[in-house]
């Protein structure tokens, strides 16, 4: 978390391609360095899992950099939520796989085979995907072109001085962040702490418990672009306006998340009701996350890579906090009463969230986020 700031700002200086591209190629060194210092010391183990994770940082700053070179604005909502979901079905396979590689290898060759594979992957990438169609040897005349036309390459090709003091003090900014907050501590107290009560509450056996969790999260690969699409489609020949489009996905996907939250609290044991309810909270953060996350494009395409930084710190104290509140509210007996406490909390933060961007929220550019005009050169 502590990297997403500089490198949102560097891949908005110099291109997501590298940022992303070392995203996966250094962990993935990292990876395969690990058995052997887990052999040497917990030490050496633990500062290579911190630097696996600082060099993780940048990259979602960084993929957001590329989305407004290769991708029509008007597609963006779709594009967003497919790389939501590669990201969430990547975690499905790599448990899944995980899984199978301890079972019949050794634990050190998950670290093996997951950093090798990222290895090959990483040069795949830097082979064929450049920041922007302006910086890509390969592509045609006509294909660069069209990119120009249909994204404004142009004027995202300049590199402006990062204007830090509008950031911190736009009001829409603020209100993008309350939402991200309120979303990443809803979903990911849900994601990290669901397995705990349905087991201390709920009485389902541990292998249930596992395939009952991991369920939702597969569902979401399907929703996610599905709701993307969508958004787009809403927003396309102008049916809903990108404002209308925005504000009510975010309200409904909330709305949806926080009533389920809470209702997870009284199905009174009933095993069926509580999975239903559990579905029902995840699948509704389909609708929200990729209006945040496209948002960012809406407010300011030459620094999206800053502001999708600015918006996952906030997520990522969410992500922090979530589990910490659990933790202290049920460390006694882990009670329904104690639970209502942390979903009805949950519920109140989706509250807040979506009333700050419903108030506050805008989809038009900021000011400050147009590309200033250079004063012409008087000819002599």
């Amino acid at each position: 978390m502590c990297l997403q700031i500089p490198g949102g700002w560097l891949a908005d200086r110099f291109g997501g391609r590298w940022f992303f591209g070392g995203g996966v190629l250094l962990p993935s060194v990292v990876a395969m360095l690990t058995p052997t210092a887990a052999r040497i010391h917990i030490i050496a183990f633990l500062l290579l899992r911190i630097l696996a994770g600082m060099f993780e940082g940048p990259m979602q700053p960084a993929i957001q950099t590329l989305l407004p070179h290769w991708s029509q604005p008007k597609y963006r909502s779709a594009l967003v939520s497919i790389t939501k979901s590669s990201t969430d079905f990547g975690t499905f396979v790599g448990m899944l796989v995980g899984g199978v590689l301890c079972e019949f290898g050794s634990w050190s060759s998950v670290f093996y085979v997951f950093g090798a594979v990222g290895c090959l992957w990483s040069i795949l990438w830097f082979l064929f995907c450049y920041s922007s169609p302006s910086t890509h040897p390969w592509i045609s005349k006509t294909e660069r072109q069209y990119w120009e036309n249909v994204t404004g390459t142009i004027n995202l090709a300049v590199r402006p001085p990062a204007p830090w003091r509008q950031i911190f003090t736009s009001i829409p900014v603020w209100a993008l962040s309350i939402a991200s907050f309120a979303q990443a501590w809803g979903f990911f107290t849900i994601q990290t702490c669901i397995p705990l009560f349905m087991f201390d509450v709920l009485g389902f056996s541990m292998s249930k418990n596992g395939i009952v969790s991991s369920f939702p999260f597969l569902l979401l690969c399907v929703l996610n672009p599905m709701f993307g699409f969508l958004t787009d489609w809403l927003r396309s020949r102008r049916r809903l306006s990108t404002n209308v489009v925005r504000k009510t996905f975010i309200v409904i996907g909330f709305a949806l998340s926080g009533v389920c939250s809470i209702l997870l609290c009284y199905t009174n044991c009933n095993q069926n009701l509580a999975v239903l309810f559990f579905c029902y909270a995840v699948g509704a953060s389909a609708l929200s996350f990729p209006n945040i996350v496209a948002n960012v494009h809406d407010l300011a395409p030459l620094h999206a890579g800053k502001l999708v930084a600015l918006t996952m710190t906030a997520g990522g104290l969410a992500q922090i906090g979530g589990p910490l509140v659990v933790g202290k509210v049920t460390k006694q007996q882990s009670t329904y009463d104690e639970w209502r406490i942390v979903f009805f909390l949950s519920a109140a933060l989706y509250v807040v969230g979506a009333a700050a961007f419903v108030t506050f929220g805008s989809v038009e550019h900021e000011s400050w986020a147009e590309p200033q005009k250079q004063p012409a050169t008087p000819k002599k």
